[in-house]
């Protein structure tokens, strides 16, 4: 594979609005494993290997299960799942796939997390699209397990 550009190297403060984003959300009210789904499922359907290896090592590093992870492509038949995370996955399918929310998936969001919590979750979807489209356009290198 041809080696392409990495802006994080060619244009440092292209990344300080996507790193301020990102420390918003590290400050967040989001559920640190909410994080981890939205952000892996959403790499998964992407196709982003250097931010499915980056956020699985990371959920797995902070208690994740890494059998729950394993089962995340094929969500909607595991029952590793409870409600909760069945709707958050919904939301990052909706997002990530359709670059909107279903006003189905909205409405049971909003009655189960509120108007912040959904706004958060909204927000690390978006983001994290973002950070794929990056890593992808670019071929960020990366260490599988790092």
């Amino acid at each position: 594979m041809a080696k392409r550009i990495q802006i994080n190297v060619l244009e440092p403060k292209a990344f300080e609005g996507m790193f301020a984003l990102e420390k918003y959300l590290e400050a967040s009210s989001l559920q640190a494993s909410h994080k981890h789904l939205v952000k892996i499922r959403a790499s998964q359907i992407n196709g982003c290997a250097f931010c499915i290896n980056m956020h699985s090592v990371a959920a797995i590093q902070q208690g994740a299960n890494p059998y729950q992870l394993l089962q995340l492509d094929a969500w909607p038949e595991s029952p590793a799942f409870t409600a909760e995370e069945r709707l958050i996955l919904q939301l990052t399918e909706d997002i990530t796939r359709t670059c909107d929310l279903s006003e189905k998936t909205y409405q049971a969001a909003l009655s189960a997390f509120g108007e912040t919590y959904l706004a958060q979750l909204i927000m690390v979807a978006t983001n994290i699209n973002a950070w794929n489209r990056i890593a992808k356009s670019t071929r960020m290198p990366f260490e599988l397990g790092k």
